[in-house]
C-alpha cells in the first residue's frame, strides 16, 4: 500500500507538470485536443492524490509501523478517530492533505464550463502550486518512507493533539488557505488575458466566502483547543502560528468588503488584486512559519528543511504576481473617484485600511524577533502586551465602523440622512453607557468598548427593522413573514449582518475575559477551601486511576457560588505511556456569564495540591459569536433566489 501511495505521488508530479504545459500550449496553438488532454491530466492528479491520501489513511488505521510516519504519530491503543486524524498530525501527512484539497478544488474549477476563457490560465496557476506540493511530497518529505525494521509499537500521537478542536483546526485552516488560492488564480489569470473588470471577482465570490468561512472555523477551533487543552487559562497568546492563520483572515476579510466597491462603483481595482495576492502570500508564509522551526511555537511541527523550500516558493510567487500587477498597472487605473469622505465607499476603504493595519502590526510583531537577531545577535521577545496595546484600539475602531457603515449612504450622505439614521443608535448607546456605569462597569476602556458594541448592535438590528417595516408596508405581510422573506431574498446583505452580530458577541467575550478575569493560585490540604470572588472551591482529595495504558492523577473538588453548590470539578494530569510529558486536562464549570476554570498545577507526597483557579467572564459568548458568524456565512452562501440581488417588494410576493 505504501508503494502504491508513493508511486501515485510521483506520477501525480509528472502529470501536474504536463497539465500546465498542455493547457498553455494548447491555448496558444489553438489545439482543443491538447487542452482537453491537459484537463484530463488535472483530473488524474486529483484521483492520484486521493489514492495517496487513502493509502496513508489505511496504513495509519492498520498500524503499519514499518512506515516511519505511522510509527511517529500513532500507536496500537490510539482510538480510530485519532488514527485517521493522524493524517494531518505531521509534516508529510498534512502536506498531503493540503495537496488533496488543492487538486480537487483545481479539478472543480477546470471543469466549470462557464469560465472557459480563463480556465487554462487559472488551472495552470493552481497546478503550479500542485507541482510544488507534489515535488515536496515525492522528493523531500515522503509520508510513505519506510523504516529499516518493523517496530511492534508506535511512538504515539502527541497528547495535546488528542482533542476534537485540534483535529478540526488543521483541516478547516487548510481548506481556508487553499480556498484563497482560487480567487488569487483568477486575479492573475484576468491580468494575463488583460481583462481587468470585475468578472473575476463575481466568478470567485463564493470561493472567497467559502475560504473565509473555513479560515474563521480554523481560528475558532484553534482558540477552543488552546482554552481547554493547553492548561494556561487563555485562548489566544499571539503565538507565531496563531498569527499565521489570523493574518490572511484579516486581509481576506478586507478583500471581501472591498470587492463590493469594485462591483458597484468600478473602483479599487489595484487595491483588490493586490489584496488577494497578499492574502495568498500570507497563507504560504503561515505554512513556512509552521514548518520552518525558526520561531518557537506550541503549534509548530519543529525544525524542518521544508521551511527553506516554502520560503523560496513564496518569494517566487511574490515576484511573479507583483511583476504582473505592475506590468498591467495602466489597465487597473481608477475611472471614478470617491465623491465624499462621508459615504459608504469611504467607510469600506477605512475598514480595509484598519484590517490591513492590524495584519501589518501582527506581521511585524511576529517577525521582529528574527529581525532583532539579524542586527543584534540576540533574539528579542515580542509578547502579548505589544499585540494587545497596538491592536486593541484598531480593533475597537473597526467595530465602530461596522455600526457606521450601514447608516450612511452610497456616494454622499446628506445631513438629514445622518440625523435620521444615527439618532436611535446614538441615543441607545448613551442610555446603555449610563446604565452600565450605574451597574458597576467603571473601567474606562471596558465602558467605551461595550458602549461601542451597543451602538453597533442597535445600528445593525435597526437595518432588520427598517427593511421589515418597508416590506410590511408594500406587501401587507405580518412582521415574521416579512422578516423571513426579506432575509431570504437578500441573503448576501443580511447574511453579512448576521456575521456582524456574531462578531459583536465574539468581541464582547474577548473584552469581558480580558478585562475582568480573576485568578488565584494556592497550595491546599484536604478539606481546605479557596475563595475567589463569590466562589468557594473545596479540595476533597487527590486520587489516581488507570485509563487504558495511561495513568491519570486528578483532584476531586466541590464548588459553590454565593453559598449554593454548583457542582464538582476534576482537573487532571494524564501520563501517557508513549509520551514523556503529562498533559493537562482542565475542569470548567461554564455558563453565559462566566467560566470557573480550574487547573491542577502540581501536588506533594502528603496529598497537598496546587490549584490555579480562574474566573473568565463572557468566554461562552466567544464561541457562540463564532458559530453565529459561521451561520451567517452559510446563510449568505446558500443557493437560491436572493443570493445575488437585492429584495424586490411585490404585494403577495
Amino acid at each position: 500500500m505504501a508503494d502504491i501511495g508513493y508511486i501515485s505521488l510521483v506520477i501525480g508530479f509528472i502529470l501536474s507538470v504536463y497539465a500546465i504545459a498542455g493547457q498553455l500550449a494548447g491555448r496558444r496553438l489553438g489545439s482543443g485536443s491538447l487542452v482537453k488532454s491537459a484537463r484530463g491530466a488535472v483530473l488524474a492528479t486529483a484521483l492520484l492524490a486521493t489514492v495517496s491520501s487513502l493509502a496513508l489513511v489505511w496504513l495509519l488505521v492498520t498500524s503499519d509501523f514499518s512506515i516511519k510516519y505511522v510509527y511517529d504519530y500513532t500507536s496500537t491503543d490510539l482510538p480510530l478517530f485519532y488514527k485517521i486524524a493522524a493524517l494531518w498530525a505531521g509534516n508529510g501527512g498534512s502536506l498531503l492533505l493540503w495537496l488533496w484539497v488543492l487538486v480537487i478544488y483545481t479539478a472543480v474549477v477546470t471543469y466549470a464550463d462557464k469560465i472557459e476563457e480563463l480556465t487554462p490560465y487559472v488551472s495552470s496557476i493552481l497546478m503550479g502550486n500542485a507541482v510544488f506540493f507534489y515535488f515536496i511530497l515525492a522528493f523531500v518529505s515522503n509520508p510513505f518512507e519506510k523504516l529499516a525494521f518493523n517496530p511492534a509499537e508506535g511512538a504515539g500521537m502527541n497528547p495535546m493533539l488528542q482533542n476534537f478542536g485540534m483535529v478540526m483546526h488543521p483541516v478547516t485552516t487548510y481548506l481556508g488557505y487553499v480556498g484563497f488560492a482560487i480567487p488569487f488564480a483568477f486575479a492573475m489569470a484576468a491580468l494575463i488575458i488583460k481583462k481587468t473588470d470585475d468578472r473575476w471577482i463575481k466568478l470567485t465570490r463564493k470561493w472567497t466566502i467559502l475560504a473565509w468561512l473555513f479560515l474563521t472555523l480554523g481560528n475558532l477551533y484553534g482558540a477552543q483547543w488552546a482554552y481547554v487543552e493547553l492548561g494556561w487559562g487563555g485562548y489566544w497568546a499571539w503565538d507565531p502560528v496563531e498569527n499565521a492563520s489570523f493574518m490572511p483572515w484579516l486581509t481576506g476579510s478586507a478583500f471581501l468588503h472591498s470587492v463590493m466597491i469594485q462591483e458597484r462603483k468600478n473602483m479599487l481595482k489595484i487595491w483588490n488584486v493586490s489584496l488577494i495576492t497578499v492574502t495568498f502570500l500570507l497563507t504560504l508564509f503561515g505554512t513556512f512559519l509552521v514548518r520552518s522551526g525558526i520561531l518557537t511555537s506550541v503549534h509548530a511541527f519543529g525544525n524542518s528543511s521544508l521551511g527553506m523550500f516554502f520560503l523560496v516558493f513564496t518569494g517566487l510567487v511574490f515576484i511573479a504576481s507583483f511583476w504582473l500587477i505592475f506590468d498591467r498597472l495602466h489597465m487597473l487605473k481608477e475611472t471614478r473617484e470617491f465623491e465624499s469622505y462621508i459615504s459608504k465607499e469611504s467607510s469600506f476603504l477605512l475598514n480595509n485600511l484598519i484590517l490591513v493595519g492590524i495584519a501589518f502590526t501582527t506581521f511585524f510583531g511576529t517577525i521582529y524577533p528574527l529581525i532583532g537577531e539579524v542586527f543584534t545577535g540576540t533574539r528579542p521577545t515580542v509578547s502579548i502586551p505589544y499585540f494587545n496595546t497596538v491592536n486593541a484600539p484598531l480593533g475597537l475602531l473597526l467595530v465602530l465602523l461596522m455600526g457606521i457603515c450601514p447608516l450612511i449612504a452610497w456616494r454622499k450622505s446628506s445631513a438629514k440622512n445622518l440625523r435620521d439614521n444615527f439618532l436611535v443608535p446614538l441615543a441607545g448607546s448613551v442610555i446603555f453607557a449610563a446604565a452600565a456605569y450605574a451597574l458597576g462597569l467603571k473601567k474606562p476602556y471596558a465602558l467605551l468598548a461595550f458602549t461601542t458594541l451597543a451602538f453597533v448592535t442597535i445600528a445593525t438590528l435597526a437595518e432588520f427593522v427598517k427593511g421589515t417595516t418597508v416590506r410590511m408596508r408594500m406587501t401587507g405581510e405580518n412582521p415574521l413573514a416579512a422578516l423571513g422573506k426579506l432575509m431570504v431574498r437578500n441573503r448576501r446583505r443580511y447574511g453579512g449582518y448576521i456575521i456582524h452580530l456574531g462578531t459583536i458577541m465574539l468581541i464582547a467575550g474577548i473584552i469581558g475575559s480580558q478585562t475582568y478575569d480573576r485568578v488565584v493560585e494556592k497550595t491546599v490540604a484536604y478539606g481546605e477551601t479557596i475563595r475567589i470572588d463569590n466562589y468557594e472551591i473545596t479540595y476533597q482529595h487527590l486520587a489516581e486511576r488507570r485509563d487504558g495504558k495511561n495513568d491519570v492523577v486528578y483532584a476531586e473538588l466541590t464548588a459553590s457560588k454565593d453559598g449554593k453548590p454548583i457542582g464538582t470539578l476534576q482537573p487532571e494530569k494524564v501520563f501517557y505511556s508513549t509520551h514523556p510529558n503529562p498533559s493537562t486536562e482542565v475542569a470548567i464549570l461554564g455558563g453565559l456569564v462566566e467560566d470557573l476554570y480550574v487547573i491542577l498545577a502540581g501536588w506533594e507526597k502528603d496529598g497537598r495540591a496546587t490549584l490555579k483557579i480562574l474566573v473568565n467572564p463572557l468566554v461562552a459568548w466567544m464561541w457562540i459569536g463564532g458559530y453565529v458568524m459561521v451561520a451567517g456565512t452559510v446563510f449568505a452562501l446558500w443557493p437560491g433566489r436572493g443570493a445575488e440581488i437585492g429584495p424586490k417588494y411585490v404585494r403577495g410576493g
